[in-house]
């Protein structure tokens, strides 16, 4: 575990994980009626629909669904009955009634870390099955998870390079891969946790490790990324480093970089990105089910 009090190497406002207060719930954005109407009309290709499964050690398979012509009733219908964990994406787009408000809850809970300026915010509404987990991975952004609905646990981890690596960082953040980390059951020593009930958000420190965990209910959470200038060059260092890596150099880790350097590699990774520097490799993940409530873990055949 690390031995100063901050759990990660990067600096950063937010030092260690901390529950906030907040006050969406009340405002019925989480109910089954709700619930069904912004998957109904949610566009599909923003939906990602996600079914894990784990080997004795922690490691992680990963199935993913089509929404074919499910209503958005029958959709909730399999996620309530199975074993689901469903991400609808652009939710600042796609649900502004609760984006609006979670802004305002949002500014609240930023204004309690001294220096904490967030230049863009961004995020997903996530709906997921009872006793659903989602793997061990990290996010190239600040987060604060706005619990909704149902009983979730949270373990969060060391931002140091043995539970980090900052070349698997680079890998994510230039998507050439997910954002799945290396992960030991040894990790879990190393854990805090945290179980979040309806009315509770969580932050942790920026790109600190994590996974979670559905605690025998159907859950309902707001993931609000958001960004900082300090963030923003950083993601590009790591993104330009890709690069470099991929050609066969040996750049320097970012958190030995000083602030001009990482704006540096920033602007450098905007370049590259506009001549192709890297192509995704995960902008098609291939699909084989089509959530069913009276199918197995939720997940039914692949209509031809």
């Amino acid at each position: 575990m690390l031995k100063t009090a901050r759990r990660t190497r990067y600096p950063g406002p937010i030092a260690e994980a901390a529950k906030h207060p907040h006050g969406l719930v009340e405002q019925g954005f989480a109910s089954d009626a709700a619930l069904a109407e912004i998957l109904h009309r949610y566009p599909a290709e923003l939906i990602d629909i996600n079914l894990y499964d784990y080997d004795a050690e922690g490691q992680v398979s990963l199935r993913t669904g089509d929404k074919g012509d499910l209503t958005g009733e029958q959709l909730l219908a399999a996620i309530q009955g199975g074993r689901l964990w469903v991400n609808l994406r652009n939710a600042e787009a796609g649900c502004p009634e609760l984006w609006a408000a979670a802004m305002g809850e949002f500014r609240r809970i930023q204004a309690t870390y001294p220096g904490m300026r967030a230049v863009t915010n961004a995020g997903q509404l996530i709906i997921s099955s009872p006793v659903a987990k989602v793997p061990y991975h990290f996010d190239a952004a600040g987060v604060v998870l706005f619990h909704l609905r149902g009983r979730k646990r949270i373990f969060v981890y060391p931002g140091d390079e043995a539970h980090l690596p900052e070349v698997s960082m680079e890998q994510v953040v230039a998507r050439q891969t997910t954002e799945e980390l290396p992960y030991t059951l040894a990790f879990e020593a190393d854990a805090q946790v945290f179980d979040l009930e309806p009315g509770e958000a969580l932050t942790w420190p920026l790109y600190a490790p994590h996974r979670v965990e559905n605690l025998d209910k159907f859950c309902v959470s707001l993931s609000m990324d958001f960004q900082t200038w300090p963030s923003r060059f950083r993601n590009g260092a790591l993104y330009t480093n890709a690069v470099i890596r991929s050609r066969g150099g040996r750049p320097r880790f970012t958190e030995t970089m000083t602030t001009p350097e990482l704006a540096a590699r920033w602007a450098a990774s905007l370049a590259l990105k506009r001549v192709g520097g890297l192509k995704s490799r995960i902008a098609h993940f291939e699909r084989d089910f089509v959530p069913d409530a009276q199918a197995q873990d939720g997940a039914g055949a692949l209509r031809a």
